[in-house]
């Protein structure tokens, strides 16, 4: 009899699982194709207890199992190409949540309608969805914000209530006072977990490609589409055929009411990749108490032996008193004084004979610095005259040769055989005028190089 008792519970039960899993909206029972992907269970979730979801630019994110993804659609509806998606998932029983562009909505309401009607979660993407939204003034984006949710509003008509409290803002351009706008309007801001880089110009095979490797690489997550671009119309027939195939799973996720209330969930839930230490807190046991071998009391150390504090305590003590306060001392420890050094210990002093140069040396040098700078313009002079010379048709003969190398003779000469006095003689002697060139009015040049002096240096 207690036999026949246990086994009428476990039927029980199982006709309430059984029950309770067909009742839930979504579940793949209700889709006439028993090959279709199908929508595994629906997730519902509450705004104001996580406002800000999605691993790429959030802490937290939707509280998915591994293999459950959750599939999301931006910028509709566009009735070319939105009316395509919404066939392509009602013939794979699959529930997806489009973030609709208030612009459109007013264009096109009854696409609107069309999404409502085929069961899938309505949201909101601005009013005109401006490109680099977090450079807009914070009262042109709270107006985008109110503008779409308004548009998207009076689209559903009598329905309105339906349109749920998620919002994404347009590029994921996000800033703090977006944010925060939308956290006091009790929007749930939703950025994604993976993208599929759909809206650049590249082909459907491109889209399915990233989209199946990188959900490969994080295991679950919101994928990220634009139902408004041909490419993902093409792309997601094969995306939703190798999900089924690769065993993923597809979450429809709807906001919290009084009569739905929130999935129950755990905090580490709502991380891609939860820390060690939270599942550790929530797994390990708790140590009840310890057992201590003697309860002796350790004297504890003054506070004068800690050499930190003592200007703080000096400075207590000053502040008391109304006085003048005294200056500190220098933290670091006074100079030691050094013993005398005695005679003994003294190096001796160097002689002065230490210090003297030769006198011939000194003359010698001087010579030498003293005919340097005449014998480089000498030579530099020569270097260029046949240059000038080329430049006026070669009219300068061999004997303008012949007189510079006299004069470069000359110069090496005087260097070799004048002393210092011979040239300071010289030099102090009037030198004579130059002759001026009749035809162009400048001082000849040859006569210029012929009353170069050497210089004292």
């Amino acid at each position: 009899m207690a036999g026949d008792v246990r086994v009428g519970v476990r039927v029980a039960h199982f006709a309430i699982l059984l029950l309770a899993l067909a009742a839930e909206p979504g579940f793949a029972a209700d889709c006439p194709r028993p090959d279709a992907l199908g929508t595994s269970r629906t997730l519902v979730v509450d705004a104001k207890a996580h406002p800000l979801i999605g691993s790429m630019q959030y802490r937290e994110t939707l509280p998915l199992n591994d293999g459950e993804v959750v599939l999301t659609f931006d910028d509709g509806p566009i009735p070319i190409n939105s009316y395509q998606v919404l066939d392509i998932l009602a013939a794979q029983c699959v529930k997806a949540t489009f973030f609709l562009v208030g612009r459109q909505a007013q264009a096109n309401p009854e696409g609107v309608r069309k999404l409502l009607d085929a069961g899938h979660t309505v949201a909101t993407h601005t009013q005109n969805h401006p490109y680099a939204m977090q450079r807009l003034p914070l009262d042109r984006a709270k107006a985008e914000i109110d503008g779409g949710i308004a548009s998207v509003t009076a689209a559903l008509g009598e329905r309105s209530a339906a349109i749920s409290p998620f919002f994404r803002i347009p590029g994921l351009s996000r800033n703090d006072g977006i944010e925060e706008y939308a956290k006091e309007k009790g929007l749930q801001v939703w950025s994604t977990d993976f993208l599929a880089d759909d809206w650049h110009h590249i082909s459907s095979a491109r889209v399915y490609d990233l989209a199946m490797k990188r959900l490969a690489a994080k295991g679950k997550g919101i994928l990220l589409l634009h139902d408004i671009q041909p490419r993902t119309v093409a792309a997601l027939p094969r995306i939703l055929s190798d999900l089924k195939a690769r065993g993923y799973r597809i979450v429809h996720v709807v906001p919290a009411t009084p009569e739905n209330p929130a999935t129950p969930t755990e905090p580490q839930q709502w991380r891609l990749y939860p820390t060690s230490e939270l599942i550790a807190t929530s797994r390990w046991p708790k140590i009840p108490g310890f057992a201590f071998v003697q309860q002796e009391v350790l004297p504890a150390p003054l506070l004068t032996d800690s050499y930190w504090n003592d200007v703080k305590l000096r400075d207590r003590a000053q502040a008391r008193g109304r006085s003048t306060p005294l200056p500190r001392p220098a933290p670091w420890p006074r100079q030691a004084q050094l013993a005398s050094i005695d005679a003994a210990s003294a190096l001796p002093v160097p002689a002065a004979s230490v210090f003297d140069v030769e006198e011939g040396v000194g003359v010698v040098m001087m010579g030498m610095n003293a005919t340097r700078p005449v014998e480089r313009r000498v030579v530099a002079e020569t270097e260029a005259q046949p240059a000038r010379v080329a430049a006026r048709g070669g009219k300068r003969g061999p004997a303008a040769a012949s007189s510079r190398a006299r004069r470069v003779a000359t110069a090496q000469s005087t260097r070799s055989a004048s002393p210092p006095a011979a040239h300071a003689d010289r030099t102090a002697s009037p030198r004579k005028p130059a002759v001026h060139n009749k035809k162009n009015g400048k001082p000849s040049r040859r006569n210029q190089e012929a009353n170069l002096l050497p210089s004292p240096g």
